[in-house]
């Protein structure tokens, strides 16, 4: 750029911008230059891929939400953007580095002139590596579900709780802001949509005003991630890697825990991969010992109905800023939201059987189908005998860890952890061996106490086809043989009221005898009352 344009150039951010913009899209702007530059532009961004880097600017824009009109807001929103993430993410972002105009009417990444940009260089990968790529390629795998989960988990353990929170206090500006936001759009927006979200978003927090609040107490309100969608999680080198935490608003991070969560359940069911949303939520659940968690499940209707809502609203904000139109993508958002306010009814389903009879795999094939979404909470009595004696669930538990006592206190837990899953409104699926007729007896006093439907399924197959799968298993949290194989078939479980299924044959078989025995079938997220 000469000094003639220079002194011609509009002083105003968004004038200056546009400039840079046109600078950064060049090859030789960066060093080594690439071979050439991809711009990907978002409602809050533009990012540059330049050989093995990326840049990215904030957008100068200001919205109901953000502010980035200002280089100074700009420039902040970088450094806090940086300090957010690096520490998470060290294998992505690189520096803070500014875009300057020289004297020699030159546009530098981090030259000695007038700064007229912030930029965060990042080292790139590729956009394979997204899990919003893998989820778009087909059904992730259960090994993978299971580490991000376990990801989410340890990144929210190490966070600080915010004390003095009222948990409901979010909820209340953020419906009022949603519903003032999809206001502004009527033609994409269909009045009687957006009243419905609002009466019915309303009418769900004042259900759950007091598990909101006792959250809050109890720590579950930090400062999260605020924007845990597919396309801010990588996996780089088979690990998930979180990236592109809110930095422009503490206050709309500062969340619960499971709100934060909410965001990669709904996207991924938004996807339909419901099965990969129902693994993730049952491991991050799994994490905690303590049943009180569980009573969070009472706001997740909420949540995921807030998080589709954003989306819808955001959906708005990128097309008002690209000058198109996706209306069809943003009331699917919206019908989402809906969906979420109207769950299903719960309902409790026991699996037993003995060992090798595959109920753990048949309860997990079965939980997304159960109750609100993303499906049931699978309790499973191997993996909570492994967390009571703080072992890895692959790890093998000493005999003493099977005494009769001991069963006991698993089997009372796994009650404990049903009920309060069940007094919520959010359907549960337990698996275990069940074969003291006690045991049986007492998870059905569970549903019956509480006014739930029960469903009772026990597996049976011969004993050959038992002992080569048990025999088989690696990795697996059962630390059963085939010689305890041959124990349980020596006892008396009494007679068998539950709904006996032939679990000889391949485990879609299985799920196809279950699913055709007892009606269940897939709950629709079409449930929108015929009123609206």
């Amino acid at each position: 750029m000469n000094a003639k344009k220079k002194n011609q150039k509009d002083n105003t951010d968004a004038i200056e911008q546009i400039e840079v913009i046109e600078f950064l899209c060049r090859p030789a702007a960066y060093s080594p230059s690439p071979c050439d530059v991809a711009h990907i532009e978002t409602h809050g961004a533009h990012v540059f891929l330049a050989g093995n880097i990326a840049l990215k600017i904030k957008r100068a824009v200001k919205l109901s939400y953000l502010d980035y009109s200002t280089l100074a807001a700009r420039q902040k929103m970088c450094e806090r953007e940086f300090a957010l993430n690096q520490p998470n993410a060290p294998q992505i972002y690189r520096r803070v580095v500014p875009i300057t105009f020289d004297e020699d009417g030159t546009f530098y990444i981090g030259g000695d002139g007038r700064i007229v940009e912030w930029a965060i260089e990042m080292n790139r990968f590729d956009e394979a590596c997204l899990l919003y790529s893998a989820v778009k390629r087909g059904a992730l795998p259960d090994k993978l579900s299971k580490n991000v989960a376990d990801t989410i988990e340890r990144y929210h353990r190490a966070l600080p709780p915010k004390k003095f929170v009222a948990g409901k206090r979010i909820f209340d500006s953020l419906i009022e802001q949603i519903s003032t936001a999809l206001a502004t759009a009527p033609a994409d927006v269909p009045v009687a949509h957006r009243e419905a979200f609002e009466r019915g978003a309303q009418d769900m927090l004042k259900l759950c005003e007091h598990c909101l609040d006792l959250r809050a107490k109890r720590g579950y309100i930090r400062r999260c991630h605020g924007d845990l969608h597919l396309s801010n999680i990588a996996i780089i080198q088979g690990e998930p890697v979180l990236f592109d935490a809110i930095e422009f608003d503490d206050h709309l991070a500062t969340i619960d825990v499971l709100y934060d969560m909410a965001f990669l359940l709904m996207d991924l069911m938004h996807y339909d991969h419901k099965r990969e949303a129902n693994v993730i939520l049952n491991r991050y659940l799994c994490q905690s010992d303590d049943a009180s968690t569980l009573y969070g499940l009472q706001a997740l209707p909420l949540f995921l109905a807030c998080r589709a809502a954003v989306r819808a609203m955001v959906t708005l904000d990128r097309d008002r800023l690209a000058g198109e139109r996706s209306a069809a993508q943003t009331q699917k958002y919206l019908m989402d939201a809906l969906n979420y306010l109207h769950p299903p009814p719960s309902h409790l389903i026991a699996v037993g059987g003995l060992s090798g009879t595959g109920k753990s795999t048949l309860a997990a094939s079965l939980s997304p189908m159960i109750g609100p979404a993303p499906g049931a909470i699978h309790l499973r009595t191997d993996l909570e005998r492994k967390m009571m004696f703080r072992t890895p669930e692959t790890r093998t538990l000493p005999q003493e860890a099977y005494t009769k006592e001991i069963s006991g206190q698993v089997y009372q837990l796994i009650n404990r952890k049903a009920a309060v899953a069940l007094k919520t409104g959010h359907g549960v699926v337990v698996d275990g061996v069940f074969a003291d007729p006690t045991e049986r007896a007492d998870i059905e006093g569970v549903a019956r106490r509480l006014g739930t439907p029960f469903t009772g399924i026990w597996l049976a197959a011969p004993r050959d086809t038992l002992v080569v799968r048990v025999a088989a298993r690696t990795g697996d949290a059962s630390d059963a043989t085939p010689d305890i194989v041959d124990l349980q078939l020596c006892r008396n479980t009494g007679p068998i009221a539950w709904t006996v299924i032939d679990a000889s044959g391949k485990t879609a078989t299985v799920l196809d005898r279950v699913i055709d025995q007892l009606e269940l079938e897939a709950p629709s997220l079409h449930r929108i009352p015929a009123t609206i």
